[in-house]
């Protein structure tokens, strides 16, 4: 229960600093690149140093990458196929799915997937 405690916390006060970031650039678009996911990701990265070592956080990192890299592919294809090709969104979404499980997965084992 305290790890909770501690992410609720530690991910709160880095939330509100991404926020506050966030709300002092320009253009404003670029508030949402400093939503909750970088502080989230940032929060368990420290709990995982505490409780596991640096060792275990730098291959969760290394999965986190992973896992932006994969949706930033999954992203350019969804926009490529709702652009291009003129797909409905159901469609372009579900097809693009298989792309982003390919990459995902892919990237994962290349970044030594433990389990």
């Amino acid at each position: 229960m305290t790890e909770y405690v501690v992410r609720f916390l530690v991910g709160g006060a880095v939330v509100s600093a991404f926020a506050m970031l966030g709300d002092v650039l320009r253009p404003k678009s670029f508030a949402g690149l400093f939503g909750a996911a970088p502080s989230v990701a940032l929060a368990t990265l420290g709990i995982a140093i505490y409780q596991h070592g640096a060792a275990y956080a730098g291959s969760q990192s290394l999965s986190m990458m992973a896992g932006a890299i994969a949706l930033a592919v999954y992203s350019v294809v969804v926009c490529h196929l709702l652009v291009r090709a003129r797909m409905q969104a159901l469609p372009a979404t579900a097809l693009s799915l298989v792309v982003w499980l390919t990459a995902a997965f892919g990237l994962w084992s290349l970044a030594g997937a433990q389990t």
